[in-house]
């Protein structure tokens, strides 16, 4: 049975992990550190649709402050998507983040795309770490 080619990366960042889970569970944020994905979002009942320049798409946003859980599920698959986790770390937070991507992948695309997740998280470090 094959497996995906997975990407996961994670990022300490000094502020409250509910401080975080805040910023990251709020789909309307996406623009803000995820541009290249997200230019826009808006409600669609219990779904969300995400715009960017090539296409729109409806996303299941998954969160439980519980566990600290962040999910961006495809509406149509629920096992596509990416899925993210804070966790407390020390006085502050590390933001986990992992994406599946189909088996066969060109390994460039998978390392272009973990260029993007780096620049993604460190945003999200900067704007929680300052507001």
């Amino acid at each position: 049975m094959p497996t995906n080619t997975v990407l996961s990366r994670s990022i300490a960042i000094d502020a409250a992990p509910a401080k975080v889970f805040a910023f990251v569970a709020d789909p309307r944020n996406l623009p803000l550190w995820a541009p290249g994905a997200v230019k826009t979002v808006e409600p669609d009942g219990d779904l969300w649709i995400f715009h960017n320049a090539d296409s729109e798409r409806r996303i299941n946003v998954c969160t439980s402050s519980e566990h600290g859980t962040v999910d961006l599920l495809a509406a149509d698959d629920p096992t596509s998507g990416v899925f993210t986790r804070v966790i407390p770390n020390g006085d502050g937070a590390e933001y986990q983040f992992t994406l599946f991507f189909p088996d066969g992948t060109p390994e460039d695309v998978v390392t272009a795309q973990s260029d993007v997740i780096d620049e993604e998280l460190a945003t999200v470090r900067t704007h929680c770490e300052n507001q």
